[in-house]
């Protein structure tokens, strides 16, 4: 190689560089416009807050603004849709719920997009656990006794649920599966009507997330029964959860950042770090509890099998209950 060619040479080699995608430019310039977040629900809702609570804090750290567009529909698909079918730069993101990102995945067919394929898993944010409570004149003081009292009896007891497919309808299903239960899932349009039919006594129960049932419970109207999570929700740190009763279900709505496939790495690094810290500080911990979600934390690979373990859980439910949305 003559001295005159290999100047040329370095060129050639570092203007490769600047080109291979997700380098130098997207790390060091990213954002330098308004960051979109495509919430995949309705405005004023406790998962919309979650991702409006995100979005102020990531504008803060980044000094450029993210926004938050709400596009509700097909159980949470319409909007991650739009995030799946996004440009990969890091100028749209999606704050979603554990239903399209794994539980649809088994209720919806066609399903617009593969959640596995087709995103780019960026942070967990936060659960909130689900409760079953019954009426006060139901015979039952734990899990174990309404599972009880819906054998001995030859109706089956019908338990309300915010909708078909929701979390609070397959919860149900799982538990009446795996215990024998004598239950009757019975799907009401919303939190709102399913707290009303338990509270009428139309229903003996109701199996729902647990921030519309804390006004209802801390009143004295409703009976709470278990939690369906890991660990005791703060909220009600008197109610044990199903398994403490030797009942093992677990059933919650956790929400979770994500990109569309193929966003550079350094964005998602970046990112995960920020709403980690935001989750682990003492004002995101006390704002996503005044929500009634639990703070959760990971990396995007953690998230990533969240993601599929929990859609290969709820398969199983759906399969054996036979459970369609269609």
């Amino acid at each position: 190689m003559t001295n005159a060619a290999f100047p040329r040479l370095l060129g050639y080699m570092a203007g490769l560089f600047l080109i291979v995608p997700g380098v130098g430019h997207a790390q060091h310039d990213w954002p330098n416009k308004p960051v979109r977040i495509i919430a995949s629900f309705a405005p004023g809702g406790s998962s919309d807050l979650v991702a409006r609570q995100v979005a102020q804090h990531l504008s803060t750290h980044y000094g450029q603004q993210f926004v938050v567009e709400n596009r509700a529909g097909a159980g949470g698909n319409i909007g991650v849709d739009a995030v799946a079918k996004a440009a990969p730069d890091g100028y749209t993101l999606g704050l979603a719920t554990s239903g399209p990102l794994a539980n649809n995945k088994s209720l919806y067919d066609p399903m617009p997009f593969d959640p596995e394929k087709d995103l780019t898993p960026v942070a967990l944010v936060g659960e909130i656990p689900l409760v079953i409570a019954v009426n006060p004149s139901v015979k039952a003081n734990n899990l174990s006794e309404l599972v009880a009292l819906s054998k001995s009896g030859s109706q089956a007891l019908a338990i309300a649920n915010p909708g078909n497919g929701t979390i609070g309808h397959l919860a149900v299903e799982s538990l009446r599966i795996s215990s024998g239960a004598n239950f009757q899932s019975i799907p009401y349009k919303g939190d709102a009507p399913a707290m009303a039919g338990v509270l009428s006594g139309s229903v003996a129960g109701v199996s729902t997330p647990v921030t519309s049932l804390i006004p209802q419970i801390q009143a004295g109207k409703l009976r709470p029964l278990a939690v369906a999570a890991k660990n005791r929700f703060a909220g009600l740190p008197n109610l044990p959860t199903a398994n403490e009763q030797g009942i093992k279900l677990e059933a919650t709505v956790w929400s979770a950042m994500v990109g569309p496939a193929g966003l550079p790495e350094a964005i998602v690094a970046s990112l995960n770090k920020e709403i980690n810290s935001y989750t682990n500080s003492p004002e995101g911990k006390a704002k996503l509890a005044s929500l009634g979600m639990t703070p959760l934390a990971g990396t995007p690979a953690q998230l990533r099998e969240q993601m599929a373990s929990e859609a290969a859980k709820w398969k199983q439910v759906v399969e054996a209950a036979r459970i369609s949305v269609q």
